[in-house]
C-alpha cells in the first residue's frame, strides 16, 4: 500500500536536501510516497508560517504519482494556513502547469486553492 506524509526524520531530510543540491534549514521539508520500504517519490520544499516554497517533485513522469505527492505538500502547509505557495527555478513549471497548479507564473505562485479540488491530470495527460 502506497503511503505520502511528510518525513519526520530531519536528518534523512537533511540528507535528502545535500543529494539534491538545496541548502538545508530550520524550514526544510520532504513529503514521500512510500510503498513498503521503497520510496516512489517526494516533494522538496520550504515551509514557514506564511507559505511553501516547493523545490521538487519526483517522479515527474508519472503525473498521477506526482499530483498526489504535490497535493499532500500543499496540504502540510494548508494545515498550518501557510496559504502562500511558491515554486523555485523553472525545472517543475512545466509539470506544475500540466497539473494545472500554476497561478502565476512571472511569480512563480501555485494555485493552492486547487488542492481542494479533483485532480486534474487524467484530463492533461
Amino acid at each position: 500500500m502506497i503511503s505520502v506524509s511528510p518525513l519526520k526524520d530531519m536528518e534523512l531530510v537533511k540528507k535528502l536536501f545535500c543529494e539534491n543540491k538545496f541548502d538545508f534549514n530550520e524550514n526544510s521539508g520532504c513529503v514521500a510516497a512510500v510503498d513498503g520500504d521503497e520510496v516512489l517519490g517526494m516533494c522538496l520544499y520550504y515551509l514557514d508560517n506564511k507559505g511553501i516554497t516547493v523545490l521538487s517533485v519526483e517522479p515527474k513522469e508519472d503525473i498521477m504519482l506526482a499530483d498526489g505527492i504535490l497535493r499532500s505538500a500543499l496540504h502540510v502547509a494548508a494545515q498550518i494556513s501557510a496559504m502562500d505557495a511558491r515554486y523555485q527555478g523553472a525545472e517543475y513549471e512545466e509539470l506544475f502547469a500540466r497539473l494545472g497548479f500554476i497561478k502565476e507564473k512571472e511569480n512563480k505562485t501555485l494555485d493552492i486553492d486547487k488542492l481542494f479540488g479533483g485532480c486534474c491530470c487524467s484530463k492533461n495527460l
